[in-house]
């Protein structure tokens, strides 16, 4: 086992757990989206209202499509504890109730209290064509790539609170028309994404059992990465460079 474990320079042998979860981390360092110039841009309060709106309508598309790809993972699975665990996924964005409305009606509060109207932002209606294609993009790799593949797509949550801390602060420091409450999504997310990377670089550790399925792995974690930075890349063409807004979406007030 310990041959078989051993990282060299063949590209055959299996990564050890160590090299393989260093792998896996290389690539939130070198790709996820906290180093959009959107974001830094989002941060630092130099967008103004309707910018912000605009992300926060786009956004709700991958927001939307989060428990429909995790739905679409337990459909393929065959193992009760593996569903088990990733069910709370679906329940933390749907919500479980009235004493946990979950993430996707706490990102609608957020939309709320930038002036969007609900049913709007819902519809979809007013997003950009490539927010669309991105987010389909996710659930269908997730859908249709091997199971170990498909969690491993999961992982950019291992960079995630960095980016929500960096949003609390920086939003709530720069912008007087957000307040504590519509930042009520990224507060929950602080918890609850280290506990899922957690479960799902574990479990990848055990299942990825060769260096072409640890590649795979890796690989995946650069597509959700790109899937991210795609959407970032759509909205900083469509409504930070001006006249660039697309035939049918969201147009703020005034532009």
């Amino acid at each position: 086992m310990s041959d078989r474990r051993s990282a060299g320079s063949d590209g055959d042998q299996l990564l050890t757990p160590e090299a393989f979860e260093a792998a896996i981390r290389a690539v939130g360092a070198e790709r996820y989206h906290d180093k959009h110039p959107f974001h830094k841009l989002l941060h630092g309060g130099k967008l103004n209202k309707g910018q912000v709106q605009a992300w926060a309508l786009n956004r709700y598309c991958y927001q939307s499509a989060v428990p429909r790809k995790d739905a679409a993972l337990m459909a393929r699975c065959h193992d009760r504890e593996l569903r088990r665990e990733w069910l709370h996924r679906i329940l933390d964005h749907d919500g479980a109730g009235a004493e946990e409305p979950g993430g996707i009606e706490r990102w609608l509060v957020l939309t709320d209290g930038l002036g969007l109207d609900r049913d709007y932002v819902i519809s979809r209606e007013g997003a950009l064509p490539a927010t669309k294609f991105a987010v389909e993009a996710y659930v269908n790799f997730v859908r249709e790539q091997p199971l170990t593949v498909a969690v491993a797509s999961s992982l950019t949550e291992l960079f995630a609170p960095k980016i929500h801390r960096e949003r609390i602060s920086g939003m709530l420091e720069n912008y007087d028309f957000i307040d504590d409450k519509v930042m009520a999504y990224f507060r929950r997310r602080l918890d609850q994404a280290p506990r899922d990377a957690d479960f799902a670089l574990a479990y990848i550790k055990q299942h990825a059992q060769t260096r072409a399925e640890q590649d795979a792995c890796v690989g995946a974690v650069q597509f959700k990465c790109n899937v991210l930075w795609a959407q970032l890349d759509a909205l900083h063409h469509a409504y930070y460079e001006p006249g660039n807004i697309p035939p049918g979406a969201f147009r703020p007030e005034g532009v």
